[in-house]
């Protein structure tokens, strides 16, 4: 059995703040870059992409570690999809004109997002196997009779 530590609060707010912080900067760096509007288009696009691989992968490998059914090609798929994001800004920036701290900058707010981002997904799962382990006849929007929840584990 896997023991989940409730994540705290501040753990959970530092998390979040980690990836406003993140995606804020970047965007305010995108913003206030002196490039063309397809560049800022690109590496917009990659930010996106990269956030929502990051989640999936994490959700995929915690599913997997919970034994909920995960197929191969999704989980494929989604490391293929975070390993891309990062070649893509990696590129984007290695061949960008830009100063090396400016690609520095950008390299940190997009690595600094991606691990938040992971973090969120972590703590929004650990929180919700909390809530269950608290109170089993409660899932979601059904409410379970005490009887049904008996058979589920049997």
């Amino acid at each position: 059995m896997q023991i989940i530590n409730k994540p705290t609060s501040a753990y959970v707010g530092a998390s979040w703040a980690m990836l406003g912080v993140g995606v804020l900067g970047f965007l305010v760096g995108l913003w206030n870059a002196e490039m063309m509007l397809n560049e800022k288009g690109y590496y917009f696009a990659v930010l996106a992409l990269g956030l929502y691989a990051a989640i999936s992968l994490q959700k995929t490998i915690r599913d997997k570690a919970e034994n909920i059914p995960v197929s191969g090609i999704y989980y494929g798929i989604s490391w293929l999809a975070l390993g891309l994001a990062m070649l893509l800004m990696t590129v984007g920036l290695w061949n960008a004109t830009l100063l090396l701290s400016e690609k520095g900058y950008y390299f940190m707010a997009f690595t600094l997002s991606l691990f938040a981002v992971i973090t969120i997904q972590k703590n929004i799962r650990d929180l919700q196997v909390v809530k269950e382990y608290e109170n089993p006849y409660e899932q979601g929007d059904v409410f379970l009779e005490k009887d049904d929840f008996l058979k589920e584990k049997e």
